[in-house]
């Protein structure tokens, strides 16, 4: 982003804009940061907010590289310690590569409690981490007491807690608090009352709340209430009432309701007063009082540090019991005097000098998003305390001996503090399947790298695949790829930069899909040998796919994903919990085809309308055209074969369409000039003939009433933009695929004009065609070919051999596959102006490109805190998976960094399904059945009844049924020998 003309880089920040809005980027470019502490922490919040686009960001830190800082910090190197570098110096050119629009800078002074803090205007946003409490207040009573304040943020882990802390001055106004798409709300009723109550169409729930306001447009009878705006109170999950509507007119019929944002004032407290009464969000709703006890604890700890000058020892019992003497004193100085928990005060004093990666990737996503909130107004900020802790992860190592913890002078003695060297060992040694290198798994890797995974002299391997190329807009997000690897595999890129981060990883990378297709690479072998799988995928079908290899295989399954500022984890341990497949999302909502064809409500329908347009026009026509031509050698023969009497399918289509075909740049353009015409023209007066707008339907209500909005042609006008970039955007994609050659000359307004004046347009001629308005039907897969258009097949056929236009390079196509972030293309450019030309058709509000592009491209908006949160709680329950851990030490968990919110809850136990008594099965259990060669299918039901006291009625294997009695001649089978590979599932579902 150039901050000084404040453009975007659409190319770069693309999906971050979707998250964000330009208003919000904006913003955020013209922000100058201060960062404290470029520990392991520290670095995960500079990488964030530098891929996200601060102006500028100042680095600082006083220490210098150590071994230890090789386990924490990913941007730290060995020859930085040899060479004894400061950490903000060693760091700063790395973190500056991750986005050339921030300017980067490090400072090396030192920040005490006698430092002149005037130096600090120039920030918008300070964030402190590993600073004493002391220096913490100063700092934040300096910041609060700035006109306009400057926002400051505070973070720490320490072992396996960490805490964070926000103070954006007494009040701090936010434009937008949610970043959801403001919600539009098709009416079927307004009554006349006090208050009016509001009703929404049926089948589409309102999805509001009380205290909402929304605007009206397009009521009709009851006119009054368009463009006024009404806060509402909800009566029903499909009507909410908006104050007195008594005195006004009749509603008659139509209208939208959309709902309109309004700022909201957050109010906070300084750093010492939250200190005492702390404002906590609650993340573990099965342990409301967590925050307060880690609240306690952590208190004690900084106490502690103050009191000793050092921090508590590893494994020390002594410390332990020191920092719990003070945990209860600093208990009874707060308000509330919360209780004490000795085992979190234990495990903190035990744990605090070592440091959980996973950990400060998660927390360390957070405290980014609280920052870009505190520069840009956009989400509501945290109020004012968040404390994330993993006391799972060391409850169970309680009989370990305090060796076990303490330093092997190695990289790995930080998390070796945390988890113990056994575990640690167990990680070195694992074999683990990365499926996908974009940006959840570009941060995976980087945890893997920080955790040891796969490095183990024996034993331990990373296996990642992705079948995709780098790309600019990537770079926002997948921080392990830089310009230089544009058009590189993503998969062998990340291989190489993660050993930059460990170079003692064993690590495979291919470039697959995993799918049904690559199921010889990725065998049953290759899933038995590997001790977890990780997702990070981007859809369904493939997770759902995954999950099935993962419940076949017996593997354990750790999914995540993300969407904007949400996203989600998922442990999937088998014979503890149920599978992926084991619940389903609501299917997405499919716009019905007399919808789109027809009737459009909504911009997401023209939108979608001109998605399938391109597809159809530039794809999917020139594919059948090719395949055609290809299955027969040429026009003559075709020509002899449909004189025949023969039927050959598509002929109809194909022949047209060769008849057609442009063969210069002006009759693309007149062809362009042709569909202009028919989409948005034609189309309008054959439907207002077919249905009038005083038509009404059997109950006497009118036909053209919401959501059905009647259409209107729209008159061709050279001179409005909209006209003429739908003719160019559309003529050059007619030659692309028609391969006929044009120069930038051909664009200039003079040649198109002067080509577009000669034209003569088809005059509209009403049809006797069926306009479909059944909401249910769907498209048809064929459309009949009459004889008339057969006997006018031959006759256009006839004429094109004769013209010689039916000669080779006549029968082929150039087909398109649209490509969304190509400007140059074209594709955009069409999409947008046709969807924009239907929604005028139609008296729709048009959409800009930006939005078009999103919805087109079925972008999903992503922004690198979310991604990295999610990723730092999956390498979390990685660590439980590889230590064994039972059911209830797992959590899966929801975030939407915006509101934001923070939810863990249990994973699903596994669903047990009982047979009879003493005999019952899960997903993950297996019954084998041995055989000989001459085993027949017979025999395999004898063996079922006998070994298990059940009558199988029908064998399944897969989708194949092998026996189904009721099925013509599957009684026959039962004599067959079947060799069994993979399951066969009797009439009950029981897997054998």
């Amino acid at each position: 982003m150039a901050a000084d003309s404040m453009e975007i880089d659409d190319a770069l920040y693309s999906r971050q804009r979707y998250v964000l809005g330009d208003m919000a980027m904006q913003k955020m470019a013209q922000s100058h940061v201060f960062l404290s502490g470029i520990g392991g922490l520290g670095v995960e919040i500079a990488k964030n907010i530098i891929l996200a686009g601060v102006k500028a960001l100042t680095v600082h830190d006083t220490k210098q590289c150590t071994k230890w800082d090789l386990g924490i910090n990913f941007f730290i190197h060995e020859d930085d310690i040899s060479s004894q570098r400061n950490r903000a110096e060693a760091t700063l050119h790395r973190i500056a590569e991750l986005n050339p629009y921030v300017h980067v800078a490090a400072s090396v002074v030192p920040l005490d409690e006698t430092t002149d803090l005037s130096f600090l205007k120039q920030y918008q946003c300070v964030i402190l981490t590993e600073v004493s409490l002391l220096l913490q207040k100063k700092i934040n009573d300096f910041c609060h007491a700035q006109q306009p304040p400057i926002k400051f943020i505070s973070a720490d882990v320490y072992g396996v807690c960490s805490r964070l802390f926000c103070d954006f001055g007494d009040e701090f106004e936010v434009l937008d608090t949610t970043g959801e798409e403001p919600k539009e709300i098709f009416i079927s009723n307004i009554t006349q009352s006090n208050p009016g109550i509001v009703t929404c169409l049926e089948n589409h729930p309102h999805r509001l709340e009380t205290g909402q306001f929304l605007t009206f447009r397009e009521v009709n009878g009851m006119s009054c209430l368009n463009g006024s705006t009404h806060q509402i109170t909800v009566v029903s999950p499909y009507s909410f009432s908006i104050g007195d509507t008594s005195d006004m007119e009749p509603y008659l019929h139509g209208g939208i309701a959309v709902q309109v944002k309004t700022p909201k004032m957050f109010y906070f407290e300084r750093l010492e007063k939250q200190i005492t009464n702390p404002l906590c969000l609650v993340a573990d709703f099965s342990k409301p009082e967590a925050p307060l006890q880690i609240h306690v604890a952590m208190l004690a700890l900084n106490h502690f540090q103050e009191n000793f000058g050092r921090g508590p020892n590893i494994g020390c019992l002594q410390d332990a019991e020191e920092m719990l003497k003070i945990a209860m004193s600093v208990s009874e100085t707060l308000e509330n005097k919360p209780q004490v928990n000795g085992d979190v005060v234990k495990w903190l004093s035990r744990t605090a000098q070592g440091f959980l990666t996973p950990l400060a990737a998660a927390i360390g996503g957070v405290a980014s998003q609280e920052v870009l909130k505190a520069v840009t107004g956009k989400f509501s900020p945290l109020q004012q305390w968040l404390y994330i802790d993993m006391l799972d992860i060391v409850t169970p190592l309680e009989k370990m001996g305090s060796e076990e913890f303490l330093p092997r002078g190695d990289r790995y003695d930080a998390l070796r503090a945390c988890i113990g060297d056994s575990l640690c060992q167990k990680l070195h040694d694992l074999n683990i399947f990365l499926v996908g290198c974009g940006a959840i798994g570009c941060e995976m890797l980087k945890n893997f790298a920080l955790l040891g995974v796969g490095t183990g002299q024996d034993k331990g391997l990373v296996t990642i695949t992705d079948p995709d190329l780098i790309e600019k807009s990537n770079l926002n997000r997948q921080f392990l790829f830089r310009p230089h690897h544009i058009q590189k595999p993503k998969s062998y890129t990340a291989a190489e930069a993660t050993l930059n981060i460990n170079p003692y990883l064993k690590i495979d990378s291919y470039i697959n899909k995993v799918c049904p297709a690559t199921e010889s690479t990725y065998s049953d072998e290759f899933y038995t040998k590997q001790d977890v799988i990780v997702t990070a995928l981007d859809n369904i079908e493939a997770r759902r796919y995954i999950d099935s290899r993962c419940v076949a295989n017996l593997r354990p399954l750790i999914d995540s994903g993300t969407m904007g500022t949400k996203g989600h984890t998922e442990v999937i341990v088998p014979h503890l919990t149920e599978s992926y497949n084991s619940h389903r999302d609501p299917p997405e909502e499919e716009i019905p085809f007399c919808t789109l064809k027809s009737f459009p409500a909504a911009i997401e329908h023209t939108i979608q309308w001109a998605r399938d347009k391109f597809e159809s026009s530039f794809s999917h026509k020139p594919s059948l055209f090719n395949k055609f031509w290809q299955t027969y050698a040429s026009a003559e023969e075709v020509l002899q074969r449909i004189k025949s009497g023969e039927s050959l399918e598509g002929c109809f289509h194909v022949i047209k369409t060769l008849s057609r075909r442009p063969r210069n740049w002006t009759q693309c353009v007149e062809l362009a000039r042709v569909k202009f015409e028919k989409y948005f023209s034609h189309k309008a007066l054959q439907l207002l003939h077919s249905f009038p707008l005083d038509t009404r339907l059997k109950d006497g209500s009118l036909f053209w009433q919401s959501p059905k909005r009647p259409p209107f042609p729209v008159k061709f006008e050279f001179k409005d933009p909209l006209h003429y970039g739908f003719i160019v955007s559309a003529a050059k994609l007619f030659a692309t695929v028609y391969c006929v050659p044009f120069t930038e000359k051909d664009f200039s307004e003079e040649t198109i004009l002067k080509i577009i004046s000669a034209v003569k347009v088809p005059e509209f001629r009403p049809s006797n065609k069926v306009v479909q308005t059944d909401e249910t039907a769907r498209k048809p897969d064929h459309i009949p070919v009459s004889s008339e258009d057969e006997r006018n097949a031959i006759f256009q056929l006839e004429k094109s051999i004769l013209s010689n236009e039916a000669l080779e390079n006549d029968l082929q196509m150039k087909p398109i596959s649209f490509e969304k972030d190509d400007d140059s293309n074209g594709h955009m450019d069409f999409i947008t102006a046709a969807s924009n030309l239907r929604a005028k058709m139609y008296n729709i509000e048009p959409a800009d490109r930006f939005k078009t592009k999103r919805i087109a491209g079925k972008i999903i908006p992503a922004i690198a805190t979310a991604t990295a949160a999610v990723s730092g709680l999956v390498a979390l329950e990685l660590i439980k998976v590889v230590g064994g851990y039972p059911a209830d030490a797992y959590k899966n968990c929801f975030l939407n960094l915006a509101i934001p919110i923070m939810v863990f809850t249990e994973t699903a136990e596994v669903r047990r399904t009982e047979i009879r008594n003493g005999l019952s099965f899960t997903i993950w259990d297996r019954w084998t059945v041995y055989g000989k060669e001459d085993f027949t299918l017979l025999d395999f039901i004898n063996a079922v009844r006998e070994k298990y006291g059940i009558e199988p009625t029908m064998v399944v294997q897969g989708v194949k049924m092998l026996y189904v009695p009721v099925m013509p001649g599957h009684i026959k089978r039962l004599k067959l020998t079947k060799v069994f590979t993979g399951f066969a599932r009797a009439s009950r579902s029981v897997p054998f």
